[in-house]
């Protein structure tokens, strides 16, 4: 067998930035109509369709879910002309379906590309996660602290009262008790009903976004694109996998992972340099939604790579019929 070709990330990048554009573009035509289910399939199909222009031998590690669940980017699915070097793509053609069809701020459409077996094969399960934005020493905050004492950590560390620190997380009935510890510590907290790869991401551009840090569970395949989008723009993450039942540890055991206690950094996440794009599609915090004006329309897109810490704001115009 010939060996695949090396990883270029560099001439990947752009190729990946057409990939969230295409889907944000095609995912647009549905801002608040209220059809969730149409925003994400028309984002599937475009991000589908530009990654099989692509000259990769990929892979989709984390996607639309197993392959009885997803007709399209189920987890094992082929994608690219299988003429280039063998990578490990992660997805969300939509992160926040919601958001878009109430047209509410922070929608995405996110990927990530990395070489084969660098990207953790977290199952469909919650994970716990914690983040913190770059310049902080390993190990400020940790998992296996106590909600008020991550905060009090962080302003120690950052040099502030711990009412200067502002906190996202994810509005759930089963953060009632996270919510109620972190105000009593007087931080504030943004809680964010949906799309917590973004809220992840903001921790990283404090000074434009006013979060400092992220807590709370989720999905863990959103945790391996925010650990993407981490160790390119810098920055902390902890994840610990959350199994409420046999069926969720049966998935663990699928995806090759025996060990269910373990806490992941960013590190054990993402294990090699990856690409990341997010391109908007409502408004928010980290990049502008579409823009349409008389025959043209408008994308933000956020591209980024690892290796070299390069972080890209692309404006794509184009014109439409």
């Amino acid at each position: 067998m010939p060996e695949s070709p090396l990883f270029h990330d560099r001439m990947l990048s752009l190729g990946l930035a057409r990939v969230s554009e295409a889907a944000a573009l095609e995912s647009a035509a549905w801002i608040g109509r209220g059809d969730e289910k149409a925003a994400d399939h028309a984002a599937v199909e475009a991000m589908r369709t530009q990654l099989n222009m692509l000259d990769i031998e990929g892979v989709v590690v984390i996607g639309e879910g197993e392959r009885d669940e997803a007709p399209m980017l189920y987890i094992g699915e082929e994608v690219g002309t299988g003429n280039g070097p063998a990578v490990d793509i992660a997805l969300d053609p939509l992160e926040g379906t919601t958001l878009t069809a109430k047209d509410m701020p922070n929608a995405l459409t996110v990927i990530a590309m990395a070489p084969r077996g660098t990207l953790l094969h977290a199952p469909d399960v919650y994970m716990e996660k914690l983040a913190i934005g770059p310049g902080y020493a390993p190990g400020t905050v940790t998992l296996e602290m106590e909600p008020a004492e991550r905060v009090r950590a962080l302003a120690a560390a950052k040099g502030c009262e711990m009412s200067d620190i502002t906190c996202c997380i994810l509005e759930r009935p089963r953060h009632e008790d996270l919510i109620r510890e972190v105000r009593s510590t007087g931080a504030a907290i943004r809680l964010i009903t949906d799309g917590d790869v973004a809220g992840v991401i903001h921790c990283a551009e404090p000074e434009l976004t006013g979060i400092d840090m992220y807590m709370g569970s989720g999905g863990a395949p959103e945790g391996v694109l925010a650990a993407a989008a981490l160790k390119c723009m810098g920055g902390q993450i902890y994840g610990k996998l959350l199994f409420r039942n046999n069926d969720e540890r049966g998935r663990a055991a699928k995806a090759g992972i025996t060990d269910l206690n373990r806490i992941y950094t960013r590190d054990e996440l993402v294990t090699a340099d990856v690409i990341f794009s997010a391109t908007g599609v409502t408004n928010g915090s980290i990049v502008s939604g579409i823009k349409r004006e008389p025959g043209w329309v408008t994308t933000e897109t956020l591209l980024m790579r690892s290796k070299t810490g390069s972080v890209r704001r692309m404006i794509y115009r184009t014109p439409v019929a």
